[in-house]
C-alpha cells in the first residue's frame, strides 16, 4: 500500500486547480466543477487510494476520488458498517 506522500505525489490533480475539488456549494457552476473534478479522479491511477484516505480520515468537503460530498457521506455510512461487521 502507498503512504499519503506517494500516492498523492503520483495523482491526476496534483497540478489541478483546487477550487475544482472544493467548490462552494452544489448548485450552478459549482456542480461544473464537480463534473470537472470526476473526469479528472476517472484517469486517475490512485483513485482508490485517494478514496480510502478520505473515507479513513472523515474527509467531509470536496471531491474525492471521485466521489462528491453527499455521495462520499453514503459511501463512509456503508463503509463504518462494513468495517464493524468485519470487527465482530
Amino acid at each position: 500500500m502507498l503512504t499519503i506522500t506517494e500516492w498523492r505525489q503520483m495523482s491526476a490533480c496534483r497540478d489541478s486547480e483546487p477550487s475544482l475539488f472544493f467548490p462552494v456549494g452544489t448548485t450552478g457552476p459549482a456542480l461544473e466543477h464537480i463534473s470537472a473534478a470526476k473526469a479528472i479522479c476517472a484517469q486517475c491511477s490512485v483513485q482508490d487510494e485517494c478514496i480510502q484516505y478520505a473515507l479513513e480520515s472523515n474527509q467531509e468537503a470536496g471531491v474525492w476520488g471521485g466521489y462528491a460530498e453527499d455521495e462520499r457521506r453514503r459511501l463512509r455510512k456503508r463503509w463504518l458498517a462494513e468495517r464493524r461487521r468485519r470487527a465482530v
